[in-house]
Formats: structure tokens, sequence, C-alpha cells
């Protein structure tokens, strides 16, 4: 939801066009994304560690995970920075867009890996 609201920014700072943006709702659901994401790799991380022999054991699934920290913590950081500097910007947004956008690919791709993972180490196929 987060991305969809940014959009509206993107093509207002960029674009050009006339175009709302719900500040305060781009805010909440990318914290609530944000952390969520952060509670997913923490339980991820735990859960391997607790029930099998190793940690970054799951190949591409946690090799992407690893990735995405970095990511997260980034979208967190400079769009609590946004928020609490508020003032007209290009450059920030921008990376932060193209940061955010390439964390929710992975972060949908980690949907395809983790069923890969469930079906090869707790199924056994």
């Amino acid at each position: 939801m987060a991305i969809l609201v940014g959009f509206s920014k993107f093509r207002s700072l960029h674009l050009k066009q006339k175009i709302r943006f719900n500040w305060k709702h781009h805010v909440r659901f990318g914290i609530m994304a944000t952390v969520n994401l952060l509670i997913g790799i923490s339980g991820g991380l735990c859960m391997v560690k607790s029930s099998w022999y190793g940690m970054l054991i799951t190949g591409i699934h946690s090799k992407i995970g690893v990735l995405m920290i970095p990511l997260i913590l980034f979208a967190l950081g400079s769009g609590l920075y946004m928020n609490h500097k508020k003032k007209k910007r290009k450059v920030l947004p921008l990376v932060h867009a193209i940061s955010n956008t390439v964390l929710l690919l992975l972060a949908l791709s980690q949907i395809y890996s983790g069923i890969m993972v469930y079906r090869e180490f707790v199924l056994g196929l």
C-alpha cells in the first residue's frame, strides 16, 4: 500500500502531474511494511536456528533475506528522516522510491523461494 501512495508522489515530483499525496498514510504504511519485513526476517532466522542445523542454509532464500536488511533499514531511515525534516527534495525521494521498489520485488521473490524452501526442507520433495 505504501508503494501505491508513494507512486502518486513520484508522479507529482517527476512527471509534473497534479496529484494529491497523502503523506501521513504513506508514512504509516511504510513503517508498518518495513517493521513487518524485519519481523519476518527475524522470525525466519530464529526458526532456522532453532529447527535446523545451521544458519543461512536455505540458499537463495536466505541470501535475498540478508540482502533485504540494508534496504529495509535504508527505507525506514530515509523515510523517517524525510518525515521529520520536511522540505522540497528530488534526489532522496527518488533514491528512496527506487530502493523500496527493489525491496518490494525482493520481498515478492521471497514468497516463491520460501515455498521452495518449505517443499525441500519440510516436505522433503
